[in-house]
């Protein structure tokens, strides 16, 4: 009897990556192929299209694929669509289910965005299972998220709800890839640990290592390295970070009382330096009827999370 397999596919601004996923989380086979060097959508869907059949091959005696999960950036799950997305080639409303059904008609075909998969993720494989409420926050070059209410993804009207790093924490504060100004993840990302980190070398004359680093080549693990060996303007600017997280958390607390907030990402991984403030403030600024209650949690996903949260999609969308 053939193993029910769902294939998930992540497509990143650099690369996609997809992977073959069975119901108990077993990563069974995987390839990539480069998103970027395509600037026509129909010429990157037959290269995916070739590699996930060449992926397939050898194990098509042994998977039954189910459908197909996509995780992409301005993933919209109600149309299906792309709509958009600014670290594409493509950015224009890509109907991407409708274009990969030419390839795959017999199979169901699901789309979200990249936050939202992760959620999904979460809830099916990592820590999230057997959660009803909790919120899943992506920190990597920016800040993205999924709330999860009652066991279902919030959506909203236009499928586009969910968009905590662009919350003003900061009226008139930093100017945001998206055109505003104090989004959160100006000041909660990668991105938004290297602008902090500037702004503690300017505020502060403590010695640091990090002001010999010039800013196109400074990243958020060298300030998390710095940190850990003691430098006083790395350790500020997570103790900033860690705030103005906590901060927006307290906020959301009180939206949807989560069981747990996740936190998933490169960012994540600079652990106690994260974790520590953010929780701190987040206790802080909560209401009294939430205090000590939501739990402050790291992602069980591993470096496949993106692939998983897609797969993952198709398995709660299928209910199996």
């Amino acid at each position: 009897m053939k193993k029910q397999v769902a294939l998930g596919i992540d497509i990143g601004g650099t690369n996609t990556t997809f992977g073959f996923i069975d119901r108990d989380g077993n990563y069974l086979a995987d390839g990539n192929i480069q998103t970027q060097k395509h600037e026509d959508i129909n010429d990157y869907l037959k290269e995916l299209y070739m590699e996930i059949e060449k992926t397939l091959d050898p194990h098509r005696q042994e998977f039954n694929v189910i459908g197909i999960g996509i995780g992409a950036p301005n993933g919209n799950y109600y149309k299906g669509a792309i709509e958009f997305a600014p670290n594409l080639r493509w950015h224009d409303v890509i109907p991407l289910c409708d274009m990969m059904k030419e390839f795959y008609p017999n199979l169901p075909i699901f789309l979200t965005n990249d936050a939202n998969a992760a959620a999904i993720g979460e809830m099916v494989y990592g820590g999230a299972k057997g959660m009803k409420d909790f919120i899943m926050v992506t920190l990597g070059t920016g800040l993205g998220s999924g709330f999860v209410a009652n066991g279902q993804l919030i959506y909203g009207s236009d499928g586009f709800a969910g968009e905590l790093g662009h919350i003003i924490v900061s009226p008139n504060g930093r100017q945001c890839g998206c055109g505003r100004n104090g989004c959160l993840e100006t000041y909660v990302s990668a991105t938004g640990v290297k602008r902090t980190a500037y702004k503690m070398m300017a505020k502060y004359n403590y010695p640091s290592d990090l002001r010999l680093v010039p800013f196109n080549e400074m990243t958020a693990k060298m300030v998390c390295d710095a940190a850990l060996k003691g430098d006083m303007i790395a350790i500020n600017t997570f103790k900033y970070t860690g705030k103005m997280l906590g901060e927006a958390l307290a906020n959301m607390v009180a939206i949807t009382s989560p069981e747990a907030i996740f936190l998933f990402g490169g960012l994540a991984k600079a652990g106690d330096l994260l974790f520590e403030p953010t929780k701190d403030h987040m206790e802080m600024n909560v209401l009294k009827i939430f205090a000590n209650k939501v739990k402050l949690l790291p992602s069980q996903l591993d470096k496949n999370a993106a692939i998983y949260g897609a797969a993952a999609l198709v398995w709660n969308e299928l209910k199996l």
